[in-house]
């Protein structure tokens, strides 16, 4: 049954007036995705400092660490209603001050306090950006989905990359919060290049969406199968990211591997993450279904996490098989969120809804992965465990990178 104009949902709409260029378009999605891992990876190399100085435990640290995925969980099922009051560009614009902000509170001397209020503030503030940003990308680069998707997350893994390289130099020259607020310089410079799509834009309010596409925004993803299954291919791959960010240091020294080779290992992770992001994204363009490249992208996780297994001795070239996997994981998950929504509006549902179940989800893999550690005295079940949630990953995205939509015409 259709649905008047009038009382339709709002969709997300580029600026009326005025509006930027292709390539100012382009340049502001890329300088938001710099700032969506940095802020969280610089934590990791420093993390022992942080508990040291604070006298925070490693029970306490291990929340502290899975603290962000836990708020995107929470705040991402939120962002659709405040991108529906205030626009999706002003609600990005809102979100890069309150990484700024939560970015500087984090890193405040004297009380431990501020180190936890800080986490929460930036996390939800990164987790508005990760909602909108597929919305956005589908918004302005309709042809170009693909393409526009692989750089975003090529952009992001290259920056949490450097976060890490320079976490423990900035540490040891000066002290862990200047590690951790230096990133509140690149979130205001996104800020004030945002600012550029607000010029003489009354339409970062959206407007209501034809009457004929009313019943596509207005079913819930939540009763959605193929809303589901790209929920579940977020969640995995998010979990063997993030199982991999916090303890792959520690599962290397388990094999001898130093504690700063190990740091920069980390590096080679992320950094390998750029080229798989990268590689994807042109490789999924233009395709109508994506299971193919889904699927491939998570088999090479699992034969990364059996080489750990059986050829520690290679763990560089293993950890670069990671990086490439979890990197291209990212944006099959991405693309498919933008790809499997008929609409823009449908698109913002759609993220909202995956990243909500995937990080929910994803916070357990860091936490379970540590109570096997204990519970066995060794990693390898943990590896085993990576392995069995990459080969579910590729499981789902043969279902979710079906030809398909949330809500079929």
């Amino acid at each position: 049954m259709n649905t008047p104009a009038s009382s339709a949902a709002p969709a997300l709409t580029p600026s009326s007036g005025r509006a930027p260029s292709y390539l100012l378009l382009a340049v502001t999605v890329l300088v938001v995705a710099a700032n969506l891992r940095g802020a969280i990876t610089a934590l990791g190399p420093i993390i022992d400092r942080v508990g040291t100085d604070t006298g925070l435990s490693a029970g306490a640290l291990g929340v502290l660490g899975a603290l962000p995925i836990l708020t995107f969980g929470v705040v991402s099922p939120l962002v659709h209603r405040l991108s529906s009051k205030f626009g999706a560009d002003r609600a990005v614009f809102g979100a890069l001050l309150l990484l700024t902000l939560g970015t500087v509170v984090r890193s405040l001397p004297g009380f431990s306090g501020w180190l936890w209020v800080g986490t929460v503030l930036l996390a939800a503030a990164i987790a508005v950006a990760n909602v909108l940003m597929p919305a956005i990308v589908k918004r302005d680069f309709p042809q170009k989905v693909s393409l526009m998707t692989g750089l975003y997350s090529a952009v992001m893994s290259g920056f949490a990359a450097v976060a890490s390289g320079i976490a423990v130099p900035i540490a040891s020259s000066a002290n862990w919060e200047l590690a951790l607020g230096v990133w509140a310089i690149p979130a205001l410079i996104a800020a004030g290049v945002w600012v550029f799509r607000l010029r003489g834009a009354q339409a970062a309010r959206p407007v209501p969406i034809p009457a004929t596409m009313a019943p596509s925004a207005a079913r819930s993803m939540w009763r959605s199968s193929v809303a589901w299954q790209v929920a579940l291919v977020m969640a995995l791959q998010s979990s063997v990211f993030y199982l991999l960010i916090t303890w792959l240091p520690s599962i290397e020294s388990s094999h001898g591997v130093g504690e700063s080779e190990a740091g920069w290992h980390l590096v080679i992770f992320q950094l390998a993450g750029i080229i798989g992001g990268l590689v994807a994204g042109p490789v999924l363009h233009g395709r109508h279904d994506q299971r193919g490249v889904g699927m491939a992208t998570a088999g090479l996780m699992v034969v990364a996490m059996v080489g750990l297994l059986v050829l520690p001795g290679l763990v560089v070239v293993w950890v670069a098989f990671a990086g490439a996997s979890a990197g291209a994981s990212l944006v099959v998950a991405l693309t498919l969120m933008s790809v499997r929504a008929r609409t823009p509006q449908d698109s913002g549902r759609l993220s909202a809804m995956s990243q909500s179940v995937g990080y929910l989800i994803a916070s357990l893999g860091p936490i379970m992965s540590g109570l096997l550690y204990e519970l066995a005295d060794s990693w390898t079940p943990v590896l085993v465990f990576a392995a069995l949630l990459a080969a579910g990953q590729g499981g789902f995205v043969a279902f979710a990178g079906r030809n398909r939509f949330t809500h079929p015409e």
